[in-house]
């Protein structure tokens, strides 16, 4: 009985394990592109990664199969098609005129912060109550982000056009910061309308998202990146205005009745 049980366990877990090997390996297919010069097909992998990297924890959950070994695995995965890609990607289009020092500099900030903030991660994963939402800005969306931008350039400007270098690494600097700051950002939704108003209005907005994506693809991604990091970045500011305006009165309170 104990055998059969632990066949059907390990049978569910090939699938998610799948997935994150996907990750995997489309970051690693996306570097040799990178190095390649086909910038544009490495971006499409990215996002394809990305994909897989939303549905292998999802699948996990749905199966009830979350393990400490996937959260370490799927890290590892994300450290090479979300920390390792980008930087490749900076070094090799955006540092050039740069001096080599500060071109490695600006280049290794994705790697960084990246496996920084992956490693924050697992730690808050190891030791809190699952959340709704990520502490600093996740890696994925930092890469699809950065991706955006140069696909979104490249639809405009048209071939080996990638956006003004200068702009990009501003981004990168931004981006870098964002994944290790305290700031909230809203997990992708569950793939169901029974778990409350704000889930589904999640899962309809991603669906609107990627249904936008296919239609008009490099040029509705960046725009979609923006909104949702900008969103977030005011909504966390308003939140935290607000919490201290309740602690000051709390504490304006506590004074007055000493």
């Amino acid at each position: 009985m104990k055998n059969r049980i632990h066949k059907r366990k390990l049978k569910k877990q090939f699938f998610p394990n799948i997935l994150t090997i996907l990750n995997m390996f489309l970051g690693f297919i996306a570097i040799g592109l990178i190095m390649k010069g086909e910038y544009y097909n490495a971006g499409i992998l990215v996002l394809f990664a990305g994909l897989m990297d939303i549905f292998d924890g999802k699948m996990a959950r749905i199966l009830g199969i979350s393990s400490k070994f996937g959260l370490e695995f799927d890290s590892l995965a994300d450290t090479v098609s979300f920390c390792v890609v980008p930087s490749v990607l900076v070094y090799t289009l955006y540092v050039d005129g740069l001096s080599p020092l500060l071109g490695v500099i600006f280049s290794f900030i994705p790697l960084l912060f990246g496996t920084i903030r992956l490693a924050k991660y697992n730690l808050e994963a190891a030791t809190d109550v699952p959340k709704k939402y990520f502490i600093g800005l996740s890696t994925p969306i930092a890469t699809v982000t950065l991706c955006a931008y140069m696909l979104f350039n490249n639809q405009i400007g048209g071939a080996d056009q990638y956006g003004d270098p200068r702009t990009a690494l501003v981004l990168v600097v931004i981006l870098g910061v964002l994944m290790v700051s305290p700031i909230h950002f809203p997990k992708a939704p569950l793939i169901t309308f029974k778990s409350g108003l704000t889930n589904s209005l999640l899962l309809i907005t991603f669906i609107f998202c990627a249904l936008a994506l296919v239609i008009w693809k490099g040029f509705v991604l960046l725009p979609i990146c923006m909104t949702y990091i900008i969103w977030n970045i005011v909504l966390w500011m308003i939140r935290s205005h607000q919490q201290s305006l309740k602690a000051r009165h709390l504490e304006e309170t506590n004074l007055m009745g000493d």
